[in-house]
């Protein structure tokens, strides 16, 4: 048994692509037990992080009877999670009106990057195109060149897998009055618009002009972007608020420097390119250093595979080891019911299907040669 505050809970998930298998992985991260279906020959990146903490059943849903085997496993499962195109489940014979009729207390999560219904329900498109439809990255980058894609965080992982998976516990603690299931339509779309929500308090309030690279959060003020330091790395710098900029200004050795009026947005490039000047005469340790311990809002910017090696990480145990391979660790964290360490996905063979009440026709087709 898995530990966690979602201990006890069953879910199947279709193996897709990076969103869906990101919402399965929080619910697998945090107690739930899962089971993957997998095509017999799949394509997954090893180590597959995102399908760490699950049993995988490799099947072929073409073969007589083991749609019917599915079937019979979701009767009893608890949250159903598929990241196909509209249709495609459908045309499987796995659709919600067939699923939910053999188990009516069933969550059933959908993940797509349009959303089950709309013009482009159908159509192709990846995190850029999403999180691009949804105006988010439209504000990310210079105003002088393109908007930058910010990897595939913004449409892929927080708006997709991270509302699918508050869609889905949404839907299980209203089924704890109801006591029936139904139906999650996340788009990635629809969650890449939600994160802009603060952006659009911005717009409201006019603190945002629409010019990218111009704007207190975009790169556009002084007090809130990153430096380049002596040895072509970089400094993020977050002083917003006055006295986290005096302290800024004290580490800098700018106090009682005659600066640039930071209120006056002209004067931003001025005033930008002269602490520019200053960063650059340290490395980006050198600074780490010399803020470290300070509200200056200055922390050195980390490359993906230093931030392991972090101090304030570490203390934290922010990732963790999994047979050899370093991620990052489950979150958020529960003091009662902690979650375990992950571990890495394993064959779920008839000992792992025992405990769902499958038959022994299901369990042949499911776990055969046991």
């Amino acid at each position: 048994m898995s530990d966690g505050p979602l201990a006890g809970l069953r879910v199947v998930e279709m193996a897709g692509l990076a969103p869906a298998p990101f919402a399965t992985t929080m619910l697998a991260d945090h107690g739930a037990e899962v089971i993957r279906i997998e095509r017999p020959t799949p394509t997954v990146l090893e180590p597959d992080l995102l399908g760490r903490s699950r049993s995988v059943l490799h099947l072929d849903l073409k073969a007589p009877g083991t749609v019917d085997a599915v079937l019979e496993l979701l009767e009893s499962a608890d949250v159903l999670i598929e990241g196909f195109r509209p249709g495609v489940m459908e045309r499987l014979g796995l659709g919600p009106d067939v699923v939910l009729e053999r188990n009516p207390r069933l969550v059933y999560g959908r993940m797509t990057g349009w959303g089950q219904t709309g013009p482009l329900a159908r159509a192709a498109g990846h995190d850029l195109n999403y999180a691009a439809l949804s105006g988010a990255i439209g504000a990310v980058g210079p105003a002088d060149q393109a908007p930058v894609p910010p990897l595939n965080f913004v449409a892929d992982f927080g708006g997709g897998g991270m509302f699918l998976a508050f869609g889905v516990l949404a839907a299980l603690v209203e089924r704890s009055e109801s006591g029936l299931g139904q139906v999650v339509d996340a788009a990635m779309v629809d969650g890449a618009a939600m994160l802009t929500t603060h952006l659009h308090s911005m717009i409201g309030d006019g603190t945002w002009d629409g010019v990218r690279g111009d704007n207190i959060l975009d790169g556009g003020a002084p007090y809130y972007r990153c430096y380049a330091t002596s040895d072509d790395r970089y400094v993020s710098v977050g002083a917003i608020e006055l006295p986290f900029w005096d302290v800024l200004l004290d580490g800098m050795g700018l106090a009682g420097a005659e600066l640039p009026d930071r209120d006056d947005r002209a004067q931003w490039p001025a005033l930008a390119e002269r602490l520019a000047e200053v960063f650059a005469t340290r490395t980006r340790d050198e600074w780490a250093e010399v803020f470290a311990g300070t509200d200056a809002c200055v922390e050195p910017v980390l490359e993906p595979l230093e931030a392991p090696l972090a101090p304030a990480n570490a203390a934290r145990d922010v990732f963790v080891e999994v047979d050899g391979v370093v991620q990052p660790a489950p979150a958020p964290r529960f003091d009662r019911t902690p979650s375990s360490t992950p571990r890495s996905r394993g064959t779920a063979d008839a000992e792992t299907l025992s405990g769902w009440g499958l038959s022994e026709a299901a369990l042949g087709l499911l776990a055969p040669g046991r």
